[in-house]
């Protein structure tokens, strides 16, 4: 483990901590609050009170700030992941059909500072992601995940909900130009910086990734067969799933900043 990585997550282990101690301070308000209407519940019939305008506003905080502890608390998994031993290999492998499947694939400084330090953090990562391209899960049904390579167009701090752009859908998409989608912060994973390799996470030989897969702009799962460091180069070996040829998996090639963290519970 670098020194580089060991400080990004105590970043994100101090942030997950403020996050939490934002969340007692909200849970302790509406607590406050539903006391008061409990012994008084008659007090929102007067003119000019707003209790209940309040306690909506104390849910819409708690829920923002649930929301952000996931997103970071899954993200230290992802790095801790990277450090710990590889588990055991996919099950059974189906063949990608690429011929069959041609599958490609936030708000002014000012409103910011009014949210929690924590929350503030949060918002400017979602907000500095614009215009670059990220990992997007963009369907999701009962059977399987599809993630795609998109460009963030805007992030609303109201709603924490991205704009993003998937440049180049596949053939079989209605319309056949370009999509939007409006997703929310758990359907995206940023991509490493490609200009910063030396400070990036590398994830060890044996670990289960998401990565784009060559000539496309859609992501699927794979295995880390050999590292960019072990390499000499700015690339990753990797096997992916469901891409039998001739009873064997071929090693792929992919560059380190077209690889990310496989999402707990993915399906494909």
């Amino acid at each position: 483990m670098s020194s580089s990585d060991f400080a990004s997550i105590l970043e994100n282990s101090r942030l997950l901590d403020r996050l939490r101690k934002d969340q007692e301070e909200v849970l302790m308000e509406i607590n406050k609050l539903h006391k008061k209407l409990q012994a008084t519940p008659e007090v929102v019939e007067k003119p000019g009170d707003s209790s209940l305008s309040r306690l909506k506003t104390l849910y819409i905080q708690a829920k923002e700030l649930s929301e952000s502890e996931v997103t970071i608390s899954n993200l230290l998994l992802s790095q801790l992941d990277t450090f710990l031993p590889s588990g055991l290999p996919g099950q059974q492998r189906r063949k990608i059909d690429c011929h069959d499947q041609k599958r490609k694939r936030m708000k002014s400084d000012s409103d910011i500072s009014r949210h929690s330090p924590s929350m503030r953090s949060y918002i400017e990562a979602c907000v500095n992601l614009k215009d670059e391209q990220v990992a997007a899960r963009v369907t999701s049904d009962a059977e399987k995940d599809e993630w795609f390579v998109v460009k963030v167009i805007n992030f609303d701090e109201k709603t924490r909900e991205f704009e993003v752009l998937d440049e180049e859908p596949g053939d079989d998409e209605e319309g056949g130009g370009q999509r939007k989608y409006k997703l929310p912060a758990t359907c995206i994973i940023p991509f490493p910086k490609r200009t910063d390799l030396s400070s990036t996470q590398e994830f060890p030989a044996g670990r289960h990734v998401l990565a784009v897969y060559p000539g496309t702009t859609a992501l699927y799962k794979a295995t880390v067969i050999s590292t960019p460091r072990k390499r000499k180069s700015d690339e990753y070996l990797l096997e992916f799933d469901d891409d039998e040829e001739d009873g064997a998996l071929p090693q792929r090639t992919v560059p380190f900043h077209k690889v990310v963290p496989l999402p707990e519970g993915h399906r494909q």
